[in-house]
């Protein structure tokens, strides 16, 4: 199938659905200058195990390669700006047709460009909390500390540890995943992967519980041979021209 019939057939599905969700990977924001993990390359997990400075054993056992090494990534991730495909989703919100947004990444992007319906299931730098009293800190606060060489950052209520509002490996998934999870099962006729490689489970497990669903990601995919459309395209080009086609009357 051409790029613009698949535009055109992706199009369709979304306007013949009733619960058209969206699930976005890390592919999504690489136009902001944020490099995805598995990418040959360039991704970013290319060269490092993220099982040794961004896990949860990481952090309680040594807390200092977490915030001098892993923490690192994170404060990059924290200054990206949206790109077109995240705006273009926001779009698809307010015209109506796209009900729910489950996104993978922590960089809080889609929350910024004006998404409304986001769940995001690996957490998000908008915040810290500490692991003593729970008391909650803007995200600046851990990277302010961190910057002055305060490794690891301390709570000024009871001076535990603080750490990132994300879902580390180690990690259980948030509470309100077993909703989500049930959400989909229950509703979404259609799902438009975008950007994801659809290897970390158990969000991976999502689209096979929608009644349809469409990748778009530059790299194949173990689902793409159930999927209505497969884009191996740059994602914020394939969502402006879907985009456009759905405005059309």
């Amino acid at each position: 199938m051409s790029y613009g019939k698949s535009i055109k057939q992706l199009a369709k599905l979304i306007k013949e659905s009733n619960h058209f969700f969206a699930l976005t990977g890390a592919g999504i924001s690489t136009d902001s200058g944020v490099p995805d993990f598995r990418s040959p390359g360039t991704g970013m997990w290319e060269n490092v195990d993220p099982l040794k400075t961004s896990s949860v054993d990481a952090l309680y056992n040594n807390p200092r390669l977490f915030y001098e090494e892993g923490f690192s990534r994170f404060i990059k991730i924290s200054s990206a700006e949206p790109n077109q495909g995240h705006y273009m989703l926001v779009r698809m919100e307010e015209l109506g047709y796209l009900k729910g947004l489950v996104t993978q990444n922590v960089d809080g992007l889609h929350v910024r460009a004006g998404s409304k319906n986001v769940w995001e299931v690996h957490g998000h730098l908008r915040t810290g909390y500490c692991l003593g009293c729970k008391k909650k800190y803007p995200f600046e606060e851990l990277v302010h500390q961190v910057e002055l060489k305060r490794i690891p950052p301390i709570c000024h209520n009871c001076h535990s540890m603080l750490r990132p509002d994300v879902v580390l490996f180690g990690d259980p998934m948030p509470a309100f995943f077993l909703e989500l999870h049930q959400r989909i099962q229950g509703e979404c006729d259609f799902m438009l992967v975008i950007g994801s490689s659809l290897v970390v489970y158990p969000i991976a497990d999502l689209p096979r519980f929608a009644d349809k669903m469409s990748i778009v990601n530059n790299q194949p995919t173990d689902h793409d041979q159930v999927a209505e459309v497969v884009i191996r395209e740059n994602t914020s080009k394939v969502l402006t021209d879907l985009v456009q086609e759905l405005e059309k009357r």
